[in-house]
């Protein structure tokens, strides 16, 4: 049964963001706010955290999941940046993109896929306490449910659905539906892979 933590969407509890960031450390999957969507969320070394992440979503092992960074020197530690994709992402960072990039050789198998991995910085102030009281990335994955289009975009329809899946739903109030735009910094030119609330007017890009 998921408890249900209510937090200011820009000023979040202390007391609340200490109990939530203690239950993702103990292995508890989570749903959180972004600046894009409701997200899930767990520890990145947990592998039963991902397990249960992945069979809500209704993905395998073939699917990024994401890291979700404070910042871009986090991201550094578990992806290879060069120089002008350092400069694209600090240009755009906080923001609703999640970017492959090729990951470093010490990162677990669970969050790469083919060698690279999916980052993000998210732009929202319980996103962002949550990542600051872990001091760690968390692993990720847009809160879409299998056979849907969108994220349900409400804190309550989730805890309705998801309570006996999940430890903790955060509900920061409403948020979009939209997921963030994904981008592969991979391959000259980058691709995009999902076209999401992210703009794409920063990026010269090629479409999938």
């Amino acid at each position: 049964m998921a408890q249900y933590f209510a937090v200011h969407p820009t000023h979040p509890q202390k007391r609340l963001v200490r109990q939530a960031a203690d239950i993702v450390r103990r292995g508890g999957l989570i749903a959180y706010p972004t600046d894009s969507c409701y997200a899930l969320g767990c520890h990145r070394a947990s592998a039963k955290g991902a397990e249960r992440l992945r069979r809500i979503r209704g993905i395998d092992e073939r699917h990024h999941l994401t890291l979700m960074c404070r910042d871009l020197s986090e991201i550094a530690r578990y992806a290879l940046i060069e120089d002008a994709q350092f400069k694209l992402l600090k240009s755009v960072t906080p923001g609703s993109y999640t970017f492959i990039l090729r990951a470093r050789r010490e990162v677990p198998r669970r969050v790469t896929r083919k060698k690279t991995i999916g980052v993000r910085v998210p732009g929202h102030a319980v996103a962002h306490a949550l990542l600051a009281e872990l001091d760690e990335p968390m692993l990720s994955a847009t809160l879409i449910l299998p056979g849907e289009a969108a994220a349900p975009s409400h804190a309550h329809e989730i805890r309705a659905r998801l309570e006996a899946s999940l430890d903790l739903v955060i509900d920061g109030g409403p948020c979009g539906t939209e997921p963030s735009t994904v981008i592969d910094l991979t391959e000259d030119p980058p691709r995009v892979l999902r076209e999401g609330k992210g703009s794409l007017a920063p990026f010269a890009v090629e479409r999938v």
